[in-house]
């Protein structure tokens, strides 16, 4: 692997299997009464959150912690940042202090990017911007693989707000290096203008592709980073685009529900899909501890390829 982690599409397919596979392993460990490995004893993990979140950084804390590494948790609020600190000199401070590995959320595309270019030690990308958040695309393959086994020629749908969708883009290019099948399906003003160069079709019927998929994705729609009117009311949206009992029927019986979160019930989502047993939203987050244990432990303490 290389030495950082910023974009699903610095993968290959090797790189990609390696994670999956690791994590395969390190998943045996969350089934044992005592769940610490000393693998990254030693070792120094910042979390630098400039976006609020639960799952991702929590998930990365207790990634680090299972491996025995020093966790640092950096809040922007309250930091040098909301004092008018840059990004740079926010990195040679944490350089300074030896970080090992930085994993970095933050709302600037490109952020990640440029940090590894001012630290020498491992950065991972947690999220950044509308560009890209390559460990939930990994988590959520990793999942796929534990329900359906390999990957290849299966047929994925993500539906819902791909334009300011990072997990969607990293799930593209990470699916389509998996050998998987992706269709995008949404309505033409929550599509980037640049969808036609990404490895995988397009649909504006989601009761079309229902019955061909194997997996679907459900994405929420971002009303944050959304400054004009994207389609006419939540509730037309929703009854285009939501993914409810009726439409639930009209999957294969073995083809699973899965949403990276937080959900909007009620309009991406009906709760009685999420809360049913085709849903992995659930295992999703529990594995987005393993497969982060799987990065870190690459990036960090393993073996590299």
């Amino acid at each position: 692997m290389k030495r950082h982690l910023i974009s699903a599409g610095d993968l290959t397919r090797q790189d990609a299997l390696l994670i999956l596979d690791t994590a395969d392993e390190l998943a045996r460990v969350s089934d044992r009464s005592i769940k610490k490995l000393p693998t990254l004893r030693g070792r120094t993990v910042v979390n630098l959150f400039f976006e609020d979140s639960t799952r991702t950084r929590i998930s990365f804390e207790a990634a680090a912690k299972r491996l025995s590494a020093d966790v640092i948790n950096f809040s922007a609020k309250g930091s040098s940042v909301s004092k008018g600190e840059s990004l740079k000199d926010t990195a040679l401070t944490l350089q300074a202090m030896g970080a090992d590995a930085v994993v970095i959320r933050h709302s600037a595309s490109g952020a990640p990017h440029r940090l590894a270019t001012w630290v020498d030690g491992s950065v991972v990308n947690a999220g950044d911007g509308t560009h890209e958040h390559p460990t939930q695309a990994l988590l959520d393959a990793f999942t796929m693989r534990r329900r359906l086994g390999a990957l290849d020629g299966r047929r994925i749908t993500i539906v819902g707000d791909v334009l300011h969708s990072r997990v969607a883009r990293s799930n593209v290019l990470l699916l389509n290096t998996l050998g998987a099948q992706v269709t995008l399906v949404a309505p033409p003003t929550l599509l980037p203008v640049t969808v036609d160069s990404w490895p995988c079709e397009v649909s504006y019927d989601l009761d079309a592709v229902l019955p061909k998929s194997d997996v679907i994705m459900m994405l929420r729609v971002q009303t944050e980073r959304m400054n004009a009117s994207y389609f006419p009311s939540a509730r037309e949206y929703s009854r285009r685009y939501g993914l409810d009992r009726d439409r639930l029927a009209k999957m294969a019986d073995d083809a699973i529900v899965m949403h990276p979160g937080p959900m909007n019930r009620g309009v991406e989502i009906a709760a009685e899909v999420a809360d049913s047993a085709r849903s992995t939203i659930v295992e999703q987050v529990a594995n987005g501890v393993t497969i982060r244990m799987a990065v870190l432990y690459l990036l960090l303490g393993g073996e590299t390829q």
